[in-house]
């Protein structure tokens, strides 16, 4: 299922979005590292979205999207397909304005994101475990219950709710000399590169991505949408690939795409929990990755990075595996 338009929020979208979710959205903090500081040869500002409600910076978008909705679209409630973050978002955005969400989950979802969907009182649907299987069921769903589609990143009021955690991170630190965020279907990196070239035109805009899911890096580098054969990395909330909006806004902003290897993820994660002493997904460690692999010049630099999430199965980490 594809979204009906193509539309390019503008930062003005953004400050609407800001205003929509003040209510109902953390401003999360923006912490600091010392070690880390020493261990990346600049300065990192940690915008801390593992803070967010649901756990993770997809409730800005999700909340943004659903109370953009008018009481004629919301009627019916409000479907999507998600295996994590989004799905929680959802559901909990849902609940707040007091309509049903139907979500749409792989069979081998995490049991930690499945218990939080139902917590929020979301129904759910399980399917197969990959893409035409998810959209089948949504398809499916849809046509039963009446409800909104709100696709995880392919949707303008998705992408500005996102950019709203960029919009807080600059106008609380305005003298970055970059900003990093992890790239997956694109909603983040879009929403960061709206606000960031708004709000600070020279910024450094950074995406960051796993060599196992690295079809944001080949598209921008090949300047056409790539389709990798495998998506199989530890960071699971950036296994889906940009969609042809999210590829144009970010080859339009972003500066640059890095990636990094498996081993350079879970060292990185690994890292942030031990010297910042907070829970962040795999997902998250990608932007320091990179800077720890030396991949960004940071010497005497400045650097945002949003840490995307917290949603973590604490049974299975991943240096104990």
């Amino acid at each position: 299922m594809t979204t009906s338009s193509i539309s390019t929020p503008e930062f003005r979208h953004i400050e609407e979005a800001a205003e929509r979710i003040k209510p109902y959205a953390n401003k999360t903090p923006v912490l600091t590292s010392r070690s880390l500081n020493k261990l990346a040869g600049g300065d990192l500002l940690f915008k801390c979205e593992n803070f967010q409600r649901a756990g993770a910076f997809k409730f800005r978008g999700a909340c943004n999207a659903l109370f953009s909705l008018s009481d004629s679209q919301a009627k019916n409630g409000v479907a999507t397909h998600s295996s994590g973050n989004h799905a929680q978002a959802v559901a909990l955005s849902a609940k707040l304005r007091g309509i049903d969400a139907y979500i749409v989950m792989p069979e081998n979802s995490p049991k930690i994101k499945v218990a939080a969907v139902k917590g929020y009182g979301a129904h759910i649907t399980f399917c197969e475990s990959n893409q035409n299987a998810r959209e089948e069921a949504l398809d499916d769903v849809v046509d039963k219950t009446g409800a909104h589609f709100i696709h995880p990143y392919d949707n303008e009021y998705v992408i500005a709710g996102q950019g709203t955690a960029a919009k807080e991170l600059l106008e609380e630190v305005p003298d970055l000399d970059m900003i990093l965020a992890p790239v997956g279907g694109g909603g983040l990196m879009s929403g960061t590169s709206i606000a960031a070239r708004f709000l600070q035109p020279a910024i450094q805009i950074i995406g960051a991505e796993p060599e196992l899911a690295n079809d944001a890096y080949l598209s921008f580098t090949l300047d056409k949408r790539q389709f990798p054969d495998t998506t199989q990395t530890i960071a699971d909330g950036l296994r889906t690939t940009l969609s042809e909006r999210t590829f144009r806004i970010i080859s339009q902003n972003v500066n640059q795409i890095i990636t990094v290897s498996e081993e350079a993820i879970v060292r990185s994660m690994r890292h942030i929990w031990e010297r910042m002493n907070i829970i962040i997904e795999p997902s998250c460690a990608v932007p320091f990755a990179a800077i720890c692999n030396e991949e960004v010049e940071m010497t005497g630099k400045k650097a945002g990075i949003i840490l995307t999430g917290g949603n973590v199965d604490l049974d299975h980490l991943p240096w104990q595996e």
